[in-house]
């Protein structure tokens, strides 16, 4: 179960965690969650997160087999087709994609050229789901909660848990997206929790409380007796309490609309214009349900 290889990354400007996981008797590899660059205020897209995987994936002579997201992302885009372009691979995602293609098509008005049936994806792996890296497997569990359509992957002893888990002394991720579920996540961290001891946890987030240095690996024996939110014992209805009223606090990430216009599409920016123009949509109160005809240009 063990015997892959774990190299991180970390973007320091979405406090993002990629990471490639490799077979070291085949040289074949995985990339998880990998970043995309924006600069929202110029609407500039560059690539140099992504470059810094590409070369570090030639240095090493490994092989692209698979480029796996634990979710669509509300705060970075992905880079998979970038990444997909350079060295092949398929791009992945959880089964319930399909979910939260249909909610935000919805939000960004999308029309009937975007699909809501995943099929901008190579590869839906549902729970359970084993997948070849080398010669190890990969396992997809299906973990609810931040977004229903989340997903861990465990490749040997290496677990990447998305947003499911933070790193002990940071907890959870907030449930209040559409389609999120505080229970759901509570009983979501129990599954993995239930793994064995010794499995490393590598989270996709660190945002680094009190100004402590980046972290990114724990163990489920250190996940299961100190994080803050579901650790020692932590019942559900505590969790959910504690969940709800903290997420009431939290302003939405700065990337939300860029990035899950972006990340829906497995990654690939909204079609250009009838001029060749790219534009991603900012929808005014999307989540507040007030009708913002009277405030619209009238024709």
């Amino acid at each position: 179960m063990s015997g892959v290889a774990v190299q991180h990354f970390f973007d320091p400007v979405t406090s993002t965690l990629t990471y490639v996981a490799s077979d070291p008797t085949s040289g074949c590899c995985v990339v998880i969650d990998p970043v995309l660059d924006l600069d929202y205020a110029s609407g500039t897209i560059t690539t140099d997160s992504a470059d810094r995987l590409i070369d570090f994936i030639k240095a090493e002579n490994l092989t692209l087999k698979l480029i796996l997201e634990t979710h669509i992302h509300a705060d970075h885009l992905s880079s998979a087709p970038y990444l997909q372009s350079r060295l092949g691979g398929k791009i992945g995602i959880g089964g319930r994609i399909t979910t939260i293609q249909a909610t935000f098509a919805e939000i960004f008005d999308e029309d009937n050229g975007f699909q809501r049936d995943g099929s901008q994806f190579d590869l839906i792996l549902e729970d359970g789901d084993l997948f070849p890296v080398g010669e190890l497997t990969g396992e997809a569990f299906h973990v609810p909660g931040h977004t229903p359509a989340c997903s861990a992957y465990r490749i040997g002893d290496a677990l990447f848990v998305g947003d499911t888990l933070f790193m002990p002394d940071a907890g959870t991720a907030r449930c209040d997206f559409p389609g999120g579920d505080a229970r759901a996540l509570y009983e979501s961290c129990q599954k993995l929790l239930a793994l064995p001891e010794a499995t490393r946890v590598y989270v996709c987030h660190d945002y680094q409380p009190e100004g402590r240095p980046l972290a990114f690996v724990s163990t489920i024996a250190q996940q299961r007796q100190d994080n803050i939110h579901v650790g020692g014992g932590i019942s559900a209805d505590e969790f959910v309490a504690m969940r709800e009223a903290r997420d009431a606090t939290l302003g939405m990430p700065t990337l939300i609309f860029p990035s899950l216009q972006t990340n829906m599409r497995a990654g690939h920016l909204p079609p250009c214009n009838n001029n060749g123009r790219l534009f991603l949509k900012v929808p005014v109160n999307a989540f507040s349900g007030i009708d913002m005809r009277p405030f619209a240009e009238q024709k």
